[in-house]
């Protein structure tokens, strides 16, 4: 893989950058309804798991840790999904989904249920700064 790294459009459109981890650019869903992390591993031409080399894999796995905690600092959910799914976006993402009891897609899955709800600028703006400050803290 030596081609440079380009962030899929899609995710590009639908998200917000947070920051990059050692391997990992961490953007934030522009989705008020759910407290959502996305990780990209910046490796061009990865699309599975199996796409990482075993370092990088762990360093994933460390780095889907790291996103957890900072969930659970930054919103407090009752639970995190973690999943991967490349059904629509092919690029290797990791979804870190804070979920509580009483959001509108509870107990069942966050994606395709219902429309996309953006965050206002200034919500958007004060969440990214936290959660970047939580993710350097970690």
């Amino acid at each position: 893989m030596t081609s440079a790294f380009d962030l899929d459009s899609r995710l590009a459109a639908d998200t917000i950058p947070i920051g990059d981890l050692t391997l990992s650019s961490v953007l934030l869903l522009d989705d008020a309804r759910f407290p959502w992390f996305v990780l990209v591993p910046r490796r061009p031409g990865a699309s599975e798991l199996t796409d990482l080399s075993a370092e990088d894999a762990t360093r994933l796995m460390d780095e889907i840790r790291m996103a957890t905690r900072v969930m659970l600092d930054l919103a407090r959910p009752d639970k995190v999904n973690v999943g991967t799914l490349g059904n629509v976006v092919p690029q290797l993402h990791v979804h870190v989904v804070g979920r509580f009891l009483s959001d509108p897609a509870w107990p069942g899955p966050v994606w395709g249920h219902g429309q996309r709800k953006p965050y206002p600028a200034h919500a958007a703006a004060a969440l990214v700064e936290r959660a970047a400050g939580l993710f350097a803290a970690a």
